[in-house]
């Protein structure tokens, strides 16, 4: 299979979850991948189960420097860039009342600045007609409690999202936005939550889908898939929920 043969793909977040499958799926469709993360020893793991064309780059996209050495790096051995996936997010869970600035800051500089610094860095080297992707979430269309921060930096990268549809419209270049509902992803394991009660969490989240069940990575990555080739290639701006119907009644 060839959807993206000789295509240039940067994810990030990909050391697990959404985005390695999505870097599964695009080195078999023939792209060539930087896959980043902030953890050397994942991304090193990883690389030892993946075939193609692909390098790594250990990268915290909430720090600025990283995202000018991941572009760099990325451009260095492949040249242009054609899709820009930004993939990399956290979901700690807190009430209202107990949100800090720490909390805060950790959610907004990796969920929001990183995308939008790498945005910038990427664009002067993303081939006219190339395509960026965010990975967003049905939470700011729906209010779960607990997620009162990682709702509002979704819905604050969707916003960007938009400005950035216009703002490169006459280059061709398409922007959109995945918006997974409940997917079994290492994210889960990351809100901080006791085992027992992350377990009565995901059935909860499990029994709102029609559906009856989470989401996959992979089927995440067959998304992003059909919206970085040309099969999607009339589609742009969106936001394209794929949550099993949660966000839908």
């Amino acid at each position: 299979m060839s959807k993206l043969k000789n295509k240039v793909a940067i994810i990030t977040g990909a050391n697990s979850g959404i985005g390695l499958a999505s870097a599964k799926l695009f080195l078999k469709e023939g792209a060539k991948v930087v896959l980043s993360g902030r953890r050397q020893e994942a991304l090193d793991e990883v690389a030892e189960t993946l075939e193609g064309d692909f390098i790594t780059v250990l990268a915290d996209v909430s720090k600025p420097e990283d995202n000018v050495r991941l572009i760099k790096e990325a451009t260095n051995a492949y040249g242009k860039i054609d899709i820009l996936f930004l993939n990399a997010g956290i979901a700690p869970i807190a009430p209202i009342t107990e949100v800090d600035e720490n909390h805060y800051d950790d959610i907004f500089n990796i969920n929001v600045k990183g995308p939008i610094l790498a945005t910038k860095e990427a664009l002067p080297h993303l081939n006219d007609g190339g395509t960026i992707l965010f990975t967003g979430s049905i939470v700011n269309q729906k209010g779960f409690d607990g997620f009162g921060v990682y709702s509002a930096s979704k819905g604050a990268l969707r916003a960007f999202s938009k400005v950035l549809t216009s703002e490169v419209k006459s280059r061709g270049i398409r922007v959109n936005t995945l918006a997974p509902g409940p997917i079994d992803t290492p994210i889960y394991g990351k809100m901080g939550l006791p085992e027992d009660v992350l377990e009565e969490t995901g059935k909860g989240f499990a029994a709102m889908v029609p559906l009856g069940r989470f989401g996959t990575s992979e089927e995440i990555a067959k998304t992003a898939l059909f919206l970085a080739s040309e099969d999607a290639s009339y589609i742009n701006g969106v936001e394209l929920e794929i949550d099993g119907g949660l966000s839908q009644i």
